[in-house]
């Protein structure tokens, strides 16, 4: 009797508290309060980034791409024979990162690196037919899906508007 009196008064750790770095925290304590990175717009930028991505995969599913990855393949259909540091210098992918991918996709057949006459040190990029196949695709899911669902949320002005500040910090910060 005496035993099961002490775990009424006390319940087991786990189910009434958590602990975090030596203080006790009520289990139902709710989510963390985040303070003033709810007034940073690198944080913010960055969760929205996360959640665009998130749904950006959702969308593209069936296909299997990554949003770099359907940038490449824009770029590429967009500027067919560049090489490929200027791609991944648009985009901002380091280079080690960027020959990653690119194994990846010329492994699926999406593009094909061929060597430059110009500069044999240099790979020209190109999209193969299979390539543009899953590019029109993705573009259809994407535009039906993805971006609809971003432009119900934010209203086309709001988008808009959204588009060009961001714009304005890619171009001038």
């Amino acid at each position: 009797m005496a035993v099961s009196k002490a775990r009424a008064a006390n319940p087991p750790r786990s189910a009434a508290v958590r602990k975090t770095s030596g203080a006790a925290v009520p289990a139902d304590a709710g989510p963390l309060q985040i303070g003033e990175l709810s007034e940073r717009l690198g944080y913010l930028l960055k969760r929205a980034q996360l959640k665009i991505f998130e749904d950006f995969i959702r969308c593209v599913e069936p296909l299997q791409l990554t949003p770099a990855q359907f940038s490449v393949l824009l770029l590429l259909d967009k500027n067919p024979g560049r090489n490929q540091t200027e791609i991944a210098t648009t985009l901002g992918i380091l280079r080690p990162n960027f020959v990653a991918m690119l194994d990846g996709l010329e492994s699926r057949e999406l593009c094909i690196r061929i060597r430059s006459t110009n500069d044999r040190r240099s790979h020209i990029l190109q999209l193969t037919d299979k390539g543009r196949a899953v590019l029109a695709r993705a573009k259809k899911l994407v535009a039906i899906k993805h971006e609809a669902r971003l432009s119900e949320l934010l209203g086309e002005d709001n988008r808009e508007a959204l588009l060009a500040m961001l714009d304005k910090i890619a171009r001038e910060f």
